[in-house]
């Protein structure tokens, strides 16, 4: 019988010596908070569930009920732990901070409690974004300064997909590693260890009704994915509209995520806080790349708590070549 790993003994047995206490826990509370919207999103349809819930977020957007449970699990789940100074999230305007009557902690989670959530009510995979920071500060309770570092400085990061399976993947720095939940244990097992993007790769990710608001430069580039990019065979195209579900096919498969800026969206769509960067940490983990089509994502420094930022995530290679174009025209 082969040796079955589970979530928790995993994270203590591989985290680093001086991580291990307040970090550890931390990543078993998100697998807790990842059980719980699993369960509800299983059950979506059986549950009033699906449907908007009458608000719009900070973005913008209609907040769908599920949008409002992911991010109240995440909360509660993690307010009172006494292993963090403060939260962000892409449901909240302002910070969340930690309930003065519970001890702070010495780290920062970023997340993005449902991504993809225009999907819930059609049954799309959807998923929840996470990035882990250190405070910067230990005598103060969480500040934005806490929250606004580049990524670079993430000790932490990671996704959650809600699909045919529920699957939470993450990185510390030592590699990704994927975890399925096993719904009869109710347990986090051990399913994909060292994650490493495929060479060479096979998909190229990107929403083609947007093409006529593009710049020369990335019509060019997506014409170069299409052409079968210096010799090599032509990727396919696949697109979910659910930036996890999207971003986890083209971490099994190989192939480039991008969702650039717009004529009308000139800073891009994608939130640099709580989606990019976490999965920029991830990717070059996986051996990948993460850019804005200047640099890398990982060295942007925020200056907003929900600042947007052109992608193009995947493979070194395909976002290497996105830059090139994009540079090109910019001469």
């Amino acid at each position: 019988m082969s040796k079955i790993i589970t979530i928790e003994r995993f994270i203590l047995e591989n985290q680093p010596i001086n991580a291990r206490g307040e970090f550890t826990n931390l990543l078993y509370d998100i697998a807790l908070a990842a059980k719980i919207i699993a369960h509800k999103t299983n059950r979506a349809g059986l549950t009033d569930i699906l449907g908007r819930a009458g608000a719009v977020n900070i973005q913008g957007e209609q907040q769908q009920k599920l949008d409002v449970f992911a991010d109240e699990v995440i909360f509660r789940v993690c307010d009172h732990t006494g292993r963090l100074c403060v939260m962000a999230s892409e449901e909240n305007e302002a910070l969340l901070h930690i309930p003065n009557e519970y001890e702070k902690g010495s780290y920062v989670l970023v997340y993005d409690p449902l991504d993809g959530s225009s999907n819930i009510d059609v049954n799309v995979s959807i998923g929840t974004i996470f990035g882990i920071y250190r405070c910067k500060d230990w005598s103060q309770r969480g500040r934005l300064e806490d929250v606004l570092q580049p990524g670079r400085d993430l000790v932490g990061s990671g996704y959650v997909l809600y699909g045919s399976s529920t699957m939470l993947v993450y990185s510390t720095g030592q590699g990704v590693h994927g975890f399925t939940l096993d719904p009869e244990l109710g347990e986090f097992l051990l399913s994909h260890k060292q994650m490493k993007l495929p060479n060479p790769p096979a998909y190229f990710s990107i929403n083609h009704a947007y093409y006529p608001r593009w710049s020369p430069a990335v019509q060019k580039y997506v014409q170069w994915l299409q052409s079968g990019n210096e010799g090599k065979t032509p990727l396919s195209s696949r697109y979910i509209g659910s930036l996890v579900a999207d971003f986890h096919r083209n971490l099994l498969r190989g192939g480039v995520f991008c969702y650039p800026s717009e004529v009308n969206q000139p800073r891009g769509k994608i939130r640099l806080v709580y989606e990019a960067a976490p999965l920029a940490f991830l990717i070059e983990q996986a051996g990948g790349y993460a850019s804005d089509g200047f640099g890398s994502i990982l060295n942007i420094e925020p200056t907003e708590l929900h600042q947007r930022v052109p992608l193009f995530i995947g493979n070194r290679r395909l976002v290497e070549k996105a830059e090139y174009f994009i540079q090109m025209e910019n001469k």
